[in-house]
């Protein structure tokens, strides 16, 4: 009995020559060529695997799911979809055009709000829309790279209201206070601005590096000393109040430290975008390109192994927080010298510093992902108003797309098990089977 068992296994090598047929008939008339095409066949599809369940694939259908859920609330709360399900059974097909109206209305609205309006003659008129996104994109940006530089380095800086308060008070005060020739002016502004910002955020870096203080609280407690010393100013003559007026508020900048139009005075589009555009730029070969960016990754990927390559982690603490204040502080900039050139108040942040904290998670904290997803909140911004004034949607419904945007960021498991994406850096099933079966044989 025992030879009877054993016999039937030994035809294991013609059954392993039916799995993989390539590697015992082929090799014999060409032994070089099949092993490297199948060889090419795994990695093309462990690359295509790996693009599906990527970082990119899970933030755009995050984005898609967040508009799937957006459209469904937006249904929900339209008074024609609500009259038609009182009558659901009788007449279904009312209420999937009243749910096609309402759905459709509010998104076109959203788009040509945002991108371009067909129904304004001309082209320049059509796209004006695009310049208000942009214009509306351009801090988000600003605050977004500032953001992810300092998550690309271990640290979560939420201190961007803070850094964009003093920024704007050092730029609003020297773009009203001192007199100085065109471009000179703005160029002095602007670096008042990033210098606060900077030196902001540095304070940050400084305590976690000597005492060790969590970014998190330090930057928390800054923005409530950054907002009330910011009031205090505003509140006081001779320092940031307007002369004469009683109100918290600066005087006007001068001509001469205001960003000029880029396309005329018809859009709102400044050349503050431009310094954003920049800014990118300088992240990228920051981090990719540079040294101090090596550091970045390094400190950011394991703090302690980069101290015992010999990176000075302390130091890479202090530098990131500065760079990353003056980032954040130059969406200040471009709200005090491009946005609101008629005097600022406390509220001159506009919660972007928060914001930026959901763009710089959509954009995986790249830079030009970061980018891209300020444009995207940016046309957020833009086409809600639209959403509300021509189909009476709530624009918090924009504000539940957008938190639903992060959920969804947050949780990339969930949304690979919502599409049945594969995990990237795993094989297939069935090719880990056929590994196994090889491997036990």
């Amino acid at each position: 009995m025992s030879e009877d068992t054993q016999r039937p296994a030994a035809p294991a090598e013609p059954a392993d020559a039916v799995t993989t047929p390539d590697a015992h008939t082929e090799p014999a008339a060409n032994p070089g060529a099949p092993k490297p095409a199948e060889g090419d066949s795994d990695r093309w599809s462990q690359t295509l695997r790996d693009i599906v369940g990527g970082s990119a694939a899970i933030s755009v259908l995050a984005v898609f799911l967040a508009l799937v859920v957006g459209a469904i609330l937006i249904a929900f709360t339209d008074e024609n979809v609500q009259k038609a399900s009182v009558y659901l059974f009788a007449r279904p097909a009312d209420m999937f055009a009243a749910v096609w109206d309402s759905v459709s209305g509010a998104y076109s609205a959203l788009f040509q709000g945002s991108i371009y309006n067909f129904r304004r003659p001309g082209f320049a008129a059509g796209i004006r829309p695009l310049t208000e996104t942009l214009t509306f994109a351009t801090p988000l940006i600003a605050a977004g790279l500032g953001v992810g530089l300092a998550f690309r380095v271990g640290m979560f800086n939420i201190g961007g209201r803070g850094q964009m308060l003093i920024a704007a008070a050092s730029a609003g005060w020297v773009a009203f206070a001192l007199d100085l020739p065109a471009g000179i002016h703005l160029i002095v502004a602007v670096l008042a601005g990033l210098v606060g910002g900077a030196l902001w955020g540095g304070i940050v870096g400084l305590l976690k590096a000597r005492t060790g203080a969590h970014e998190v609280i330090v930057t928390i407690m800054l923005n409530f000393v950054a907002l009330y010393l910011v009031s205090y100013l505003l509140r006081t003559p001779g320092l940031l109040q307007e002369p004469g007026s009683s109100n918290p508020q600066t005087p006007p900048m001068k001509p001469t430290a205001v960003f000029p139009d880029l396309l005329g005075p018809t859009y709102n589009l400044h050349a503050g975008f431009l310094t954003v555009v920049a800014a990118t730029i300088f992240v990228w070969w920051l981090l990719s390109r540079s040294n101090l960016g090596f550091q970045f990754r390094a400190v950011g990927e394991n703090p302690n192994a980069a101290q015992v390559a010999g990176i000075n982690v302390k130091s890479v603490y202090v530098s990131a927080m500065l760079i990353s204040g003056g980032l954040v502080g130059l969406a200040g900039i471009n709200q005090v010298l491009g946005t609101v050139t008629t005097g600022f108040g406390a509220g001159i942040d506009a919660n972007i510093g928060f914001d930026a904290i959901t763009v710089a998670l959509l954009g995986r904290s790249r830079p030009w992902g970061i980018f891209f997803a300020g444009v995207l909140f940016g046309a957020f911004k833009a086409g809600g108003f639209s959403m509300q004034a021509a189909e009476g949607v709530p624009i918090d419904i924009v504000l539940v797309v957008q938190s639903l945007i992060v959920l969804f960021i947050a949780a990339p498991p969930l949304v690979r098990a919502i599409f049945r994406l594969p995990t990237p850096g795993t094989k297939s099933k069935s090719r880990l089977n056929v590994t196994k079966e090889v491997a036990a044989r």
